[in-house]
C-alpha cells in the first residue's frame, strides 16, 4: 500500500481502541500493521456459550465484523473518513469452544470511492504456537462497508 495521506492515522487506531466498548466487553484486542489489515484476538469465555462449550454463532459472526471492519476503517482514517457496515456474510467451518484462543485476520481487497470490500479468516489457534503454524481455520468472511466524511468525529476518537 502507498503512504496514507493523513498522517495520524495510527493516533486514531489507538484511540479507536480506547472508546471501542464492544470490543472491551468481549475480551478483544485489536492490533494493525498498517492501514487495510487488521488482526483482532479473543478467548472464548463462559458467557459467549449457546450450549454447553460451544460458542454461539453470533460471537464469532460479530468478531469477523469487527475484523473485516476494522480492515476497512485503518483504511478509511488515512483519508479522513469512518466506515459502516453494508453488509457480510460468513462461512463456519469449524465449531468453536470454550477456551479457544481466537485469531481473525482481514484485509481490504477494494477500496472504491464509496465502498470498501474486505476479507478475513478467523483461526483456532493451538496452545503454545507462537507460530501460527497449527492453527485451524475456523470462519472466513467478506465484507462490504460504506465510506462517509467523518467530520468533526475525528477529534472525537482521538481526543
Amino acid at each position: 500500500m502507498s503512504t496514507p495521506p493523513f498522517p495520524d492515522w495510527a493516533a486514531l487506531v489507538a484511540g479507536y481502541n480506547r472508546i471501542n466498548a464492544y470490543g472491551h466487553t468481549n475480551g478483544m484486542t485489536l492490533s494493525v500493521p498498517e492501514p487495510g489489515k487488521a488482526e483482532y484476538r479473543m478467548v472464548i469465555r463462559p458467557e459467549h456459550l449457546s450450549s454447553p462449550g460451544v460458542a454461539h454463532g453470533g460471537v464469532v459472526a460479530g468478531l469477523m465484523d469487527a475484523a473485516l471492519g476494522a480492515a476497512a476503517l485503518t483504511l478509511a482514517f488515512t483519508a479522513g473518513e469512518l466506515v459502516s457496515t453494508v453488509e457480510f456474510k460468513i462461512n463456519y467451518l469449524h465449531p468453536v469452544r470454550l477456551g479457544d484462543e481466537l485469531r481473525a485476520v482481514a484485509q481490504v481487497d477494494h477500496a472504491g470511492k464509496s465502498l470498501v470490500v474486505s476479507s478475513g479468516v478467523i483461526y483456532r489457534q493451538a496452545a503454545g504456537d507462537a507460530s501460527n503454524a497449527k492453527a485451524t481455520a475456523v470462519a472466513q468472511g467478506v465484507g462490504t462497508f460504506n465510506r462517509y466524511p467523518a467530520g468533526k468525529r475525528l477529534g472525537d476518537i482521538v481526543g
